[in-house]
């Protein structure tokens, strides 16, 4: 019994250094939550494309609503999760999230959705690893492509051909600003119907978006 589970970690650390290297070069074939969306909505509506082919309104648009510090911190935003648990303890539930796109790439890539201690503490080591082997380009073109952005609707390009009828390369400010303002929760929010909430977060969103410098 020994042998076979020390044979089954080995197997599974091989699986994983390789799927982290395949990573460099690909985006993933599936991930957890994809798979999901199937189950629940029974589709889903992918369309990879390369960081060149997204167009930088999106990529703007993302990094100001989700994260505007990523391409200066190591993976973790740690005065954004400091902030995040003051706001939690204020109001006795967990009402904010302090995750960079970095650790999001590793949870929506690697791992499944869900708040257990378990999950956590895997997205770190991921998130730890891919900030060392993949860098920012790649992180950030990964998490574009795989992020839900509707129901069943994965990734920049199928969130703009969805919601616009357009390529995500296309889509201006305000249209890149709309789709980033469902995020975290694109379950919940529509653009195409968008709430008092999604409006304010749209207007705040085109505000920061002139803050942001690609690199």
């Amino acid at each position: 019994m020994w042998k076979l589970i020390k044979k089954l970690v080995f197997i599974l650390i091989i699986a994983n250094i390789l799927f982290v290297i395949f990573g460099i070069f690909f985006n993933p074939p599936i991930t957890w939550t994809q798979l999901g969306s199937v189950f629940k909505y029974g589709k889903m509506n992918r369309d990879y494309v390369s960081y060149d082919d997204m167009g930088n309104n999106i990529k703007k648009a993302v990094l100001a609503s989700e994260d505007q510090a990523f391409f200066n911190h190591n993976g973790f935003d740690y005065k954004a999760i400091e902030k995040a648990m003051k706001k939690n303890d204020k109001k006795g539930k967990v009402v904010r999230g302090g995750s960079t796109i970095s650790q999001q790439t590793a949870k929506n890539v690697f791992l499944w959705q869900g708040r257990s201690w378990l999950r956590k503490g895997l997205e770190a080591i991921y998130t730890f690893i891919i900030e060392k082997v993949w860098g920012k380009d790649i992180i950030l073109e990964r998490y574009l492509n795989v992020i839900e952005m509707g129901q069943g609707v994965f990734g920049v390009e199928a969130a703009a051909q969805y919601y616009y009828n357009k390529p995500a390369k296309d889509l201006t400010k305000s249209e890149a600003a709309w789709i980033a303002a469902v995020l975290p929760n694109p379950k919940k929010y529509d653009p195409k119907n968008p709430s008092a909430y999604l409006n304010k977060k749209h207007k705040w969103i085109m505000r920061q978006m002139n803050n942001i410098v690609l690199k």
